[in-house]
């Protein structure tokens, strides 16, 4: 089942998005060479438990840490640890609020110090693809209109979706119905409604789309090692539009 949220739910959830875009704000200034993924989840963990909330990814289906860490060829669940960042590191840091039993969930890929024109490049298309996947989110459009958004414009520019993890539906849970996948054809799927929130989470590859899950049963990492981006936001479909909850207020 779909939820569609009241003014009342959204309201809790814009609040939560507000704390996870501040504390990513955060991260995001702490992110330089050096620092360990284990420090940055510590404090990732410090600065949400200081907005009086809860970091929702710790013991979420065992996951044993506040942010997934994940650098250069991992693409997604990667486990904070002794890693530390060296220059030409890029890292997503993504991660999720629990406020009052409302969710919210956001990434952002970072370059450490100086990278090349191509990392710059995927950073950058990732992060376009994101927007473009959120200007669909609109009442009456399909759900694969933000799909086939995605898909159209990381190919376009010579990259590639990851297939095997999906955005989704966020609200009184951290997962939801319904699953977005970034490739797909315009005009399938459910319409979307007002009162809809969506987390969009384009994983965009350099290389392949192909992936392997390491030993750990988490880290995904691109098959052939070459470098992975990943940007997310937390929206509201309303009636005028996309509301994106994961920003700053």
């Amino acid at each position: 089942m779909i939820h569609l949220r009241s003014d009342n739910e959204l309201r809790v959830i814009r609040a939560s998005g507000r704390i996870t875009a501040r504390v990513i704000q955060k991260l995001t200034k702490a992110a330089k060479a050096g620092i360990s993924t284990a420090e940055i989840d510590y404090l990732a963990e410090e600065l949400i438990r200081k907005e009086n909330a809860i970091p929702a990814f710790k013991g979420y289906r065992g996951f044993p840490a506040s942010v997934c860490t994940s650098v250069n060829e991992e693409i997604v669940h990667g486990i904070p640890g002794e890693r530390k960042l060296r220059e030409s590191d890029i890292i997503s840091i993504d991660l999720g609020v629990n406020l009052e039993g409302y969710f919210s969930d956001a990434a952002v890929t970072l370059a450490v110090g100086r990278v090349g024109p191509g990392i710059k490049r995927l950073l950058k298309i990732t992060r376009d693809a994101l927007l473009a996947g959120i200007k669909q989110a609109q009442p009456d459009k399909h759900l694969s209109d933000i799909s086939h958004a995605v898909q159209s414009l990381v190919e376009r520019n010579g990259f590639s979706v990851v297939r095997d993890f999906v955005g989704h539906g966020i609200g009184s849970n951290l997962h939801e119905e319904p699953e977005i996948p970034n490739f797909g054809k315009p005009n399938l799927g459910p319409r979307l409604k007002k009162g809809m929130v969506l987390a969009i989470e384009p994983m965009v590859n350099m290389g392949s789309w192909e992936l392997e899950v390491l030993d750990n049963g988490w880290t995904a990492v691109t098959k052939d090692r070459r470098p992975s981006a990943h940007f997310e936001h937390t929206v509201a479909v309303t009636e005028n539009g996309p509301e994106i909850l994961t920003l700053e207020g």
